[in-house]
């Protein structure tokens, strides 16, 4: 029997993976929603991102990002031919982004590949977190098989370039048979900034603040979550955000 493959999008998921599923789970150990992209080729966005991370994530050094990030890379890269792959991404920016990589690696480096998206029924600041094991069973048995890869592999290479305008046409492409994406696409292009906008994310914190007459992280950042579920950043990314704010 094939080995089925379920590539995840973080390690909290993995870790409350039910034993009932079988098949080799790797997972999208990344933020590409945060960070540097720019790159000519998969190997030099590794080292553009090897030093993003190890940069602004803390004791997260180039090795450890290799071994543990690069790594999960590259397997997905080497799956077998005519393989199942079951994609567990949300639909919220964070999401999104990697899984525009991954089935970016998929269409580019992997032959034949019979691929799956798995995703909660309804989008939620929780996502994959708010379900319990037989809920996450479901979520599997009501994948939807991705027909066009070769158009969500696409939407890495217009976020990858910054081509706005390729990213919402590919998107548009996209709405009738996965709607969610062009939400997210929309979602990225209103967080870039203009001449008199900071950005979306950026624009909500400061109103947060305001609001609740506070700088003080935690509570800012919970009602961001609550109100920007579109973006599901962590403390990590809202805390480079905030930080850029109390500094300019």
């Amino acid at each position: 029997m094939k080995t089925q493959y379920h590539i995840l999008n973080g390690d909290s998921l993995k870790e409350q993976f039910p034993k009932t599923i079988k098949g080799e789970i790797l997972v999208a150990r990344e933020c590409l929603v945060d960070g540097d992209v720019k790159s000519k080729d998969v190997e030099e966005l590794f080292q553009v991102r090897a030093k993003f991370i190890s940069s602004f994530y803390g004791d997260y050094t180039v090795e450890e990002y290799y071994s543990g990030t690069v790594a999960e890379f590259e397997k997905i890269r080497n799956i077998p031919t005519n393989s199942t792959i079951n994609l567990w991404f949300e639909d919220d920016l964070f999401c999104q982004v990697n899984f525009w990589f991954v089935s970016y690696l998929l269409h580019n480096f992997v032959k034949d590949p019979q691929v799956f998206l798995v995703r909660p029924k309804v989008h939620t600041q929780y996502g994959f977190a708010g379900l319990d094991q037989s809920e996450l069973e479901t979520a599997l048995s009501e994948k939807t098989q991705l027909t066009e890869l070769d158009k969500i592999a696409h939407l890495w290479e217009a976020y990858k370039n910054d081509d706005i305008e390729s990213l919402l046409l590919s998107a548009e492409a996209l709405k009738d048979s996965l709607p969610f994406i062009y939400t997210a696409a929309e979602a990225h292009i209103a967080r870039i900034p203009s001449a008199n906008n900071l950005g979306r994310p950026k624009e909500a914190l400061l109103e947060i603040m305001d609001e609740l007459n506070t700088k003080d992280f935690a509570p800012v950042f919970r009602e961001f979550n609550r109100r920007e579920s579109i973006y599901g950043f962590g403390d990590l990314q809202v805390k480079r955000l905030y930080d850029d704010i109390l500094a300019s």
